[in-house]
């Protein structure tokens, strides 16, 4: 749809005239009137300019050199485009035939040439002032068929009867009127409004022409207050539609008049008909072009908020997307860091212990080594004292008991020294170097650790079938062999056997440990080895040694898991690759 210029634009005339000597008149004629023309001499080099810019009329000679006139508004009525765009044609001759058949083509009006060119100027700026009055944005009506809504204003009733027959004929719906206050009661009344009004200029009952002026106020005031526009016909007679008359009905706000002799053959009425279809078309394609301006008003902005919600959609999803990351950022950073921290307290428990170990190993082991010796000497001793006294004799039975007694001393003083030794041994400062580690005795080692746990009321059943030394960690094997070994010992709440296992599974050294106790439930498995975790009552436990057997472990590139033991219980297995000793 053409949208209205701004008024310091000019309008714009496509003219279409392939004799250059008219072509000239008119556009020097049209120019001076205040209108913008551009000019061409042929109608397919006018349809290609179309495809570029549209504009406010045509004007369009009947008789063109390849496609006349006529096929060129059949044209313009066949595109989107041009369809509602106003064509006015000019011809060389006047005739019926002639005009009727460019206006069936689709042109608006029709002008023979010779025609007087203020006449051709007051056409021009009625066929103007129509297009004006169609605002670009008004809203479109619901895509369906409807009759045509005209009002015939005459005071004889024979015409107004036979002009509403005649227009009936054509499908139109008429209402009539015998005056002016008829006229405008039906204008004014609520609902569907009138497409084309026709008034009698030459009636002696009123004053048409101060008609036309109450018509075209009220159109203008409906038209500036959103309401669709509608067509004002004068009708007078063939003979005496003088200059004057016609320039005064043009100017009262007549988009068109036309004559009102009735012949016997029908020539004029039939003629009166296709000029009042001609603007009904024009009316109708005009709200067809408001229709569909709407509906693709509606699809761009249904498209623009589809856009809008895709984008937000995208959006929303980066968003989720993000927080997803930076929640499972902070569950890694606050997993490692629950690993450091047990790290941490790891190593000042062993930094703690190795400190302690090594003082009771200095102030042990001095003293030791002093009642070592000398208990030897008093053994020695004895047992040259006993050889000088006869047997059987008092001094005799007390000399072999004080020798049986200094020889139970030697046992208890080896068995402190063996511990002190183990001590050294599980707390040692090159514990996180890779070494080659005799796996039955760091077993027995750990268990002489944890034998006050244990007690006479759990027993050990090993079977060390796996590779007697392996590499790796002593840590591995002292730290962790026993926390899960303590950690049986506090499951079983009476009797009981652990059971140790060693062997070689697929390149991987493998421990087991089982015991006899109520077991994992399976949903705790997945949490006995986070930090802080502890199934044991309050002030029984810290959470902290299956966490740091998981993580010893995994600084091995092992696995270390928990499964139900054969005979009821746990079974704690920890694997790791083999390396070479």
């Amino acid at each position: 749809m053409t949208v209205p210029l701004a008024p310091a634009s000019p309008p714009r005339i496509l003219l279409v005239e392939d004799s250059e000597t008219q072509a000239l008149q008119l556009r020097l004629f049209l120019e001076r009137s205040g209108f913008s023309v551009t000019r061409y001499a042929t109608a397919e080099a006018a349809l290609e300019a179309m495809n570029h810019g549209l504009p406010d009329l045509v004007v369009a000679d009947y008789h063109l050199p390849g496609m006349n006139g006529d096929e060129l508004t059949r044209q313009m009525r066949l595109a989107m485009r041009t369809r509602a765009t106003p064509v006015l044609m000019l011809t060389e001759a006047s005739g019926r035939d002639i005009e009727r058949q460019g206006l069936e083509s689709g042109a608006d009006a029709y002008v023979p040439k010779s025609a007087d060119r203020d006449l051709l100027l007051l056409r021009i700026r009625a066929l103007l002032r129509e297009r004006a009055a169609v605002p670009a944005d008004e809203p479109g009506r619901q895509s369906s068929f409807r009759r045509a809504r005209i009002l015939v204003v005459d005071g004889s009733a024979t015409f107004r009867a036979y002009l509403s027959a005649l227009l009936a004929q054509e499908g139109h719906e008429v209402v009539t009127a015998d005056g002016p206050d008829q006229a405008m009661a039906a204008l004014e009344a609520p609902g569907d409004g009138f497409d084309c009004v026709t008034v009698d200029l030459l009636g002696s009952g009123f004053d048409a022409i101060a008609l036309c002026r109450r018509i075209d106020a009220l159109r203008g005031a409906a038209t500036g207050a959103g309401a669709p526009g509608f067509y004002l016909v004068g009708i007078g007679s063939a003979a005496s539609s003088s200059k004057d008359l016609l320039v005064e009905a043009f100017s009262a706000g007549a988009d068109d008049v036309v004559a009102k002799d009735v012949s016997p053959k029908g020539a004029d009425a039939d003629l009166l008909a296709i000029r009042v279809r001609t603007l009904v078309r024009r009316k109708l394609l005009e709200e067809d072009d408001r229709r569909v301006a709407d509906e693709v008003r509606r699809h761009a902005l249904a498209a623009e908020r589809a856009k809008a919600e895709a984008t937000a959609a995208e959006a929303k999803a980066a968003l989720a997307g993000a927080l997803a990351q930076a929640n499972h950022d902070l569950e890694q950073a606050n997993h490692r860091l629950k690993d450091t921290q047990a790290k941490l307290v790891q190593a000042a428990k062993m930094a703690s212990l190795g400190e302690l170990v090594a003082g009771i190993a200095h102030e042990i082991n001095n003293p030791l080594a002093f009642i070592l010796a000398h208990q030897g000497t008093v053994e020695r001793l004895i047992g040259e004292v006993a050889g000088s006294v006869a047997e059987g004799t008092p001094s005799r039975r007390a000399l072999d008991k004080a020798r049986d007694r200094v020889g139970s001393m030697r046992l208890g003083l080896s068995r402190i020294q063996d511990l002190v030794v183990n001590l050294r041994k599980f707390s040692r400062l090159d514990e996180g170097e890779m070494q080659t580690v005799d796996v039955p005795d760091a077993i027995e080692n750990v268990l002489a650790l944890i034998q006050h746990k244990l007690g006479s009321r759990i027993a050990v059943r090993k079977d060390f079938a796996g590779a007697p030394e392996i590499r790796c960690s002593p840590a591995l094997l002292n730290q962790v062999v026993m926390n899960i070994l303590g950690n049986a010992a506090d499951a079983i709440p009476g009797d009981g056997t652990i059971t140790i296992e060693t062997a070689i599974r697929d390149d991987h050294d493998v421990i087991r440990i089982c015991d006899t106790g109520p077991g994992v439930p399976d949903d705790l498995r997945e949490r006995i080895f986070e930090p802080f975790f502890t199934t044991k009552p309050v002030g029984s436990g810290t959470g902290l040694g299956l966490a740091i057997a998981y993580s010893v472990v995994q600084a091995h590139s092992g696995q270390i898991s928990v499964e139900s033991a054969p005979g009821g219980g746990a079974c704690f297995v920890i694997s790791i690759p083999r390396r070479a000793v």
